[in-house]
């Protein structure tokens, strides 16, 4: 039996990501393919670990019995910013690409960008 918790979803959720970058030709796709990817391996990092009934570390820990690890949560927002600034560079990159060259396609632009040079 497959045990359901977060580290599987997170592991099920990369591969998808890996197919949908490796499968498809359009550039969209495969920027929201990255992000599906980065999603995953957020999700890897802030399940590890967990106890079950563990509590936010938040007020008083002293007196918490189980209290959540902070370190991968804040790394994980930092992560979070990082991947935000990684996609609105991509959709700029194609945004300037789709107006140069007309197509969403990875190979019909570098046929055309062979052409253009």
């Amino acid at each position: 039996m497959i045990a359901l918790n977060g580290e599987t979803i997170s592991i099920v959720l990369f591969f998808v990501g890996v197919y949908g970058l490796i499968a498809r030709r359009n550039i969209i796709k495969s920027i929201m393919s990255i992000s599906i990817m980065q999603v995953a391996i957020i999700l890897y990092f802030v399940s590890t670990n967990v106890a079950p009934g563990s509590v936010p570390p938040i007020g008083d820990v002293n007196q918490m019995l189980l209290a959540a690890d902070p370190l991968p949560q804040a790394l994980m927002i930092t992560d979070i910013v990082i991947g935000i600034g990684v996609t609105a560079a991509g959709l700029t990159l194609f945004i300037h690409l789709y107006h140069r060259f007309g197509s969403t396609n990875w190979q019909k632009v570098m046929k055309k960008r062979n052409r253009h040079d």
